[in-house]
């Protein structure tokens, strides 16, 4: 065997599209040769070297450093040996690329580049995230993404047009929805958690529990009448609410302001019984009674029949809205929510309620039950007020000095508006 022989049975043989394997014996900036034992270096063009664009050689390999690489060339016009590593490592990728798919995973890589619609990811070839998959709800600056490493969904792969979609928003949804279940399974009905409102609507408001939201109904936020959501919390606030109800299969909660607030009803129930006299203002006149007021959020019903002694034809005949006066509970119904209350038994006389008892007090009627009123009327009434933070100016002067009806009559008494119309003109 000649020598020339010999050294040709020595080398590498190689074919046009052939993985190998070699050492970096030199890194220029233009390219890297690379010793694979064939009978020439193989030259790796910068544009060969890296899924990234505009890299610096340097930073890609090193000397010394072992490397694959997939044979482009042959032999070139030049007799040179083209090499890829890009390629290389393209090949290699696909496979793992197409296992993952199959399995339904998750491909990871740092975003390298903004493009025209979304982003590229390097996760061994160039994978392409869409913008409007790279968060649950569209982002419009993709540029703080670059250099981030994101995990992500492949959605879709095709080798011979070199595509390969991914979705980060898949990946999130997945996880998050692993993340609700748990959530979910272990959040029990009758609970109470903190939380903080992170949306308010006119059905209602939306609370972030810390792992999902959940709904409080628009009648779940209070004991009194809500108008609107937005007039009792705000985006932002943090509330204390009771979970009422968890549906898993379609992961909602349904969750209670009211429920870990004292019951209005139960406080008014607990504080009066049947037979005292409060005070009150009617709040709506109806054919067959008017509504008071008599506590925060509380009305009760004084029937048509309880208006006076006397037969009323209309409620009209004896209140109108806005009038401040004294009422009996005649009856209490805290598991209906009602109470009766009546104008014609008030006139009777009766125990005045304890809130009302230091201004008011028992002599404000005499030994006969008729309602005789505590001198100084004004400066009681002024002082109730002011204990319970009520603006006097707000308050009808005519209505609030105003008396029970007369016993008899079950109107106010004639000789009080009429005192009142001579003090006023005076």
């Amino acid at each position: 065997m000649s020598l020339d022989e010999a050294y040709d049975r020595s080398m590498v043989d190689v074919e046009d599209g052939q993985l190998v394997e070699g050492t970096v014996v030199k890194v220029d900036r233009d390219e890297v040769l690379l010793d694979i034992g064939y009978k020439s270096e193989g030259i790796i063009p910068v544009k060969e070297l890296s899924i990234r664009n505009d890299v610096d050689p340097g930073e890609i390999v090193a000397l010394g450093e072992k490397i694959e690489a997939l044979v482009l060339q042959k032999e070139d016009k030049d007799g040179h040996l083209i090499l890829s590593k890009k390629r290389a490592q393209y090949e290699r990728a696909w496979g793992t690329i197409e296992k993952i798919k199959d399995d339904n995973g998750v491909v990871s890589g740092p975003v390298i580049e903004v493009v025209k619609g979304g982003l590229i990811l390097d996760i061994g070839l160039r994978g392409f995230l869409p913008a409007s998959l790279v968060e649950l709800r569209r982002v419009r600056d993709l540029q703080p993404y670059v250099g981030k490493t994101l995990e992500a969904k492949i959605i879709e792969l095709d080798k011979n047009r070199n595509n390969v979609v991914l979705s980060r928003r898949a990946w999130l949804e997945e996880t998050q929805k692993e993340q609700r279940e748990d959530f979910l399974a272990n959040l029990k009905p009758g609970e109470v958690r903190k939380g903080t409102v992170s949306s308010v609507v006119n059905f209602g408001a939306f609370v972030d529990l810390g792992g999902m939201d959940g709904l409080i109904h628009v009648s779940e936020l209070s004991w009194k009448h809500v108008d609107h959501p937005g007039s009792v919390v705000q985006v932002g606030d943090e509330v204390e609410v009771q979970v009422l109800e968890v549906d898993s299969d379609r992961e909602r909660i349904s969750l209670s302001l009211k429920a870990t607030q004292q019951d209005p009803w139960q406080e008014f129930a607990t504080s009066h019984r049947v037979g005292e006299l409060v005070y009150g203002r009617v709040t709506k006149l109806v054919p067959f009674g008017a509504f008071v007021q008599v506590g925060d959020g509380i009305e009760g019903l004084v029937h048509i029949s309880e208006m006076s002694a006397h037969h009323v034809d209309l409620p009209e005949q004896v209140v109108t809205p806005g009038e401040e006066l004294w009422v009996k509970i005649i009856d209490l119904d805290l598991q209906r929510r009602r109470i009766s209350l009546s104008i014609k038994q008030a006139a009777e006389g009766g125990e005045v309620a304890a809130e009302y008892q230091e201004h008011f007090g028992d002599h404000a009627y005499d030994e006969e039950g008729n309602y005789i009123g505590p001198t100084g009327t004004d400066e009681a009434w002024a002082e109730y007020y002011k204990d319970h933070g009520i603006d006097v100016e707000d308050v009808d002067a005519e209505s609030s000095n105003a008396g029970p009806p007369d016993a008899e009559t079950g109107v106010a008494d004639p000789a009080d508006e009429e005192a009142k119309e001579t003090s006023d003109s005076e």
